[in-house]
């Protein structure tokens, strides 16, 4: 008899990863911009590093807010549909019953086939049927405010304090540059890292966060530089 290999997924990592990144990501982008912006509006150093401080506190704080408010509301819905759900099995069994089969019934299971496991799954445990197979459900996708709300926060501080750890090592006739490029690299090691760890390609990510990331802080320079002048 063969024995069953053990396979590895990423896939159960896709709610603190996607925090994760999104929060490192938003972190580097808008404390470099800021700081950038600031410094092309030929402010002093100390200026610059208050004002990054002051973007990676709220920042922070509106990352966490933003993202438990955004998931608790997923959560939420999600909740509403499996209470809904559990009332239609309490007061119907035997059409939620035929309602699960047709759905293995239009994956291409056989129909007697497909209500015999309805069935089966229904008498072991018939809302995680339902909740998988009709809603869309699951332990692995299911909505998680705090686990999101912290991983963005942490994420975003840690992204935010390498532009400002920059800032501080860099004298000031060099800061735009060390700070642009610097923080360019950054976003390429992020990419690539996010990409590995959800089992993708890296180059793409790579090259995508990195452009953006670019792009960002250009408009904020430019900007900051024009009003500079004007005031």
């Amino acid at each position: 008899m063969s024995r069953l290999h053990r396979e590895t997924h990423v896939v159960d990592r896709i709610g603190w990863l996607r925090a994760a990144v999104l929060g490192a990501n938003d972190g580097i982008i808008s404390t470099s911009s800021l700081v950038l912006g600031v410094a092309s509006a030929a402010a002093t150093q100390g200026d610059i590093l208050l004002t990054g401080i002051a973007g990676l506190v709220a920042g922070a704080m509106s990352m966490a807010a933003g993202e438990y408010v955004s998931v608790s509301s997923q959560s939420d819905t999600e909740q509403a549909d499996l209470a809904r759900e559990t009332r239609e099995i309490a007061i119907q069994p035997d059409f939620e019953k035929e309602e699960l089969a047709q759905i293995y019934v239009a994956r291409g299971v056989e129909p007697a086939l497909a209500r015999q496991v309805a069935g089966q799954l229904m008498a072991k445990d018939a809302l995680g049927a339902h909740a998988r197979d009709e809603l869309g459900i699951s332990h692995i996708t299911m909505a998680r405010p705090v686990q999101a709300a912290v991983a963005s926060a942490a994420t975003f501080t840690v992204g935010a304090a390498a532009p400002l750890l920059l800032v501080l090592m860099s004298q000031t006739r060099m800061l735009i540059p060390v700070v642009a490029i610097g923080s360019l690299v950054f976003l390429s090691v992020l990419g690539a890292i996010g990409a590995r760890a959800g089992g993708a390609a890296v180059l793409k990510p790579t090259l995508r966060v990195t452009f953006w990331g670019a792009f960002a802080m250009g408009l904020t320079a430019g900007i900051g530089a024009l009003f500079g002048k004007v005031v």
